[in-house]
């Protein structure tokens, strides 16, 4: 499917819908919002998109390929693996988040950023054989991001420079200073420098043009490489053009299972960060930085100091995660500890005794303070208008949400908030499961789906077949969703981001074939090499066929 051309901007910017008619910024109200964000729809990506998705012209969204709408090829920039940099280095394991970053002074250079979100576990299948430090430098390896260079070639297609001096890898092998209220603390046991960072899923660019990475499920890789569980699950900072400026793990964010996060700032010229945590029964937070953006002047230091707090949707309310609020929680006499907590109040007391443990332990801390736990919120992004904050609840079977929902919040005011639901997944909208957001600059909302591999095409989600990248209307309505893109067996389609001009789409395949993951017997052949049937996670570019 791979093609060497790209097609023309203007064909493009017909795709994407940029029009020259601009949308007005104010946001008064949610009902307010289809209207205001409908202006020009005579060239919207959504409009360019079939009514059904048929890319070989029959119905084909259980194969094993990576199937596109009519009209668009792919290539691959890197897959598992592949050599990345002079040094030999090569490009991690299950690949997801992306960030695209133009280098300066230059159309045809720049630089990817990709989070690797989990390692190869082929030990996991015989538990009783000790791990060995060879596969522990692998498995730490794998993981973290890479930070690719690309050029265009003679045909105007994005290519990885394989040889060059600016890319480079940062793994569970690399040092990584903490910042913050935590560094130095008995609460990462004196650590001012932790070992690597791994299990990143989501992230964000920061105002300042860094990139922030979001660990993840943290546990089995610190587990197996004997790693203490306090110096993962935070959120790192990486300068992807200065190589001298070591990556930090910013503590002030929380340490929690982080599926992504989204910068913003509020009417106080603040930083604020919006989070969500990728489990069952996760929170929706925010950081909102001590001192004031101001473009003219170093900002590197906002991500470390400031306060965090968890949302409260019952009453549209955000909640500090204070030792004050926890510690007069756990001192009422009414106050019961929820039973999955399962801990005693004097437990709790006891490992809360500073605001450096609060922030190690926010989840347990915003239990406590009443916080509203939700369906899996593993992905958020903001609107690129109204900043308004879309939150992909993915699924929750145990409270019976089989395919989640896309929830929109709106600040009113500095602690309170409204929201409302967006979009629910199942039949009614065309898809299950969202965990993956991204705004084009039409303000079409891209999704990917992540039904887990031992649910798709099965029960309630078999009319969905594997994964999928879809295009929501602006709308939101319901049966107006396009499907853009079909995963391959048991991978998930995650990581959208854009070039300047739109003109390409760079996607990352994620663990194609998960469930046959060190077997003999592999459940996806996607991008394995030759004479080797083992698939392969990987990075691509999409553009539109010439007219």
């Amino acid at each position: 499917m791979d093609s060497k051309k790209t097609f023309s901007r203007r064909h493009f910017l017909q795709y994407l819908g940029l029009s020259a008619v601009s949308v007005a910024s104010t946001y008064t109200g949610l009902a307010a919002f289809t209207q205001k964000a409908s202006a020009s729809e005579d060239n919207d990506a959504y409009e360019q998109l079939p009514e059904v998705f048929n890319p070989t012209l029959h119905t084909a969204a259980d194969a094993d390929q990576l199937l596109l709408s009519n009209g668009y090829s792919y290539q691959v920039i890197a897959a598992y693996g592949d050599k990345i940099n002079k040094n030999g280095d090569t490009f991690g394991f299950n690949s997801c988040y992306t960030s695209f970053y133009p280098l300066p002074h230059s159309n045809n250079e720049a630089l990817l950023w990709v989070n690797h979100e989990s390692g190869p576990y082929p030990w996991q299948i015989d538990r009783s054989k000790p791990i060995v430090w060879e596969q522990q430098k692998q498995l730490l390896y794998e993981q973290g991001g890479s930070l690719l260079h690309l050029k265009k070639d003679t045909f105007g297609s994005w290519k990885l420079v394989d040889d060059s001096s600016l890319a480079r890898r940062i793994s569970g092998l690399s040092p990584i200073e903490l910042t913050g209220p935590v560094r130095g603390t008995s609460s990462v046991h004196g650590a001012t420098r932790v070992q690597g960072i791994f299990g990143n899923r989501g992230g964000s660019k920061t105002l300042w043009n860094t990139q922030l990475a979001c660990e993840n499920h943290i546990e089995t890789t610190c587990r197996d490489a004997g790693l203490a569980l306090s110096h993962y699950g935070w959120i790192v900072e990486i300068d992807p053009f200065n190589e001298q400026k070591k990556p930090v793990k910013h503590t002030a964010l929380g340490r929690f299972h982080h599926g992504s996060a989204a910068m913003s700032l509020n009417t106080n010229n603040q930083v604020v960060v919006y989070m969500g945590e990728d489990s069952p029964n996760g929170f929706v937070y925010k950081f909102v930085s001590k001192d004031q953006w101001n473009e003219d002047q170093d900002n590197e230091n906002l991500l470390t100091e400031g306060n965090l707090y968890a949302a409260d949707f019952i009453q549209g309310r955000w909640i500090e995660l204070s030792l004050s609020n926890v510690s007069k929680m756990l001192k009422s006499f009414t106050y019961q500890v929820p039973e999955s907590m399962y801990k005693s109040k004097e437990v709790l007391q006891a490992q809360f005794t500073s605001q450096s443990d609060i922030l190690t332990y926010a989840n347990e801390a915003a239990q406590i303070i009443g916080a509203t736990p939700c369906d899996r919120p593993s992905e958020l992004t903001l609107h690129p208008v109204d900043k308004s904050v879309y939150i992909a609840y993915t699924q929750n079977t145990s409270r019976g949400n089989l395919h989640g929902q896309i929830i929109r919040l709106k600040e009113n005011g500095n602690t309170n908030f409204e929201f409302e639901t967006f979009l629910t997944g199942g039949r009614q909208s065309g898809f299950s499961s969202p965990a993956s957001l991204a705004f084009d600059k039409n303000s079409n909302l891209w999704v990917g789906s992540d039904v887990a591999p031992d649910q798709l095409n099965s029960g309630a989600w078999s009319e969905f077949k594997n994964n999928g990248m879809y295009l929501i209307h602006r709308s939101g309505v319901a049966n107006k969703t396009k499907q853009f893109a079909s995963a391959p067996t048991e991978a998930a389609l995650s990581g959208v981001s854009f070039t300047e001009l739109q003109d390409t789409v760079f996607l990352s395949v994620n663990h194609p074939g998960s469930t046959g993951a060190g077997t003999d017997k592999p459940t996806s052949q996607w991008q394995h090499k030759f004479g080797d049937k083992k698939p392969r996670s990987a990075v691509v570019t999409i553009t539109h066929l010439p007219l």
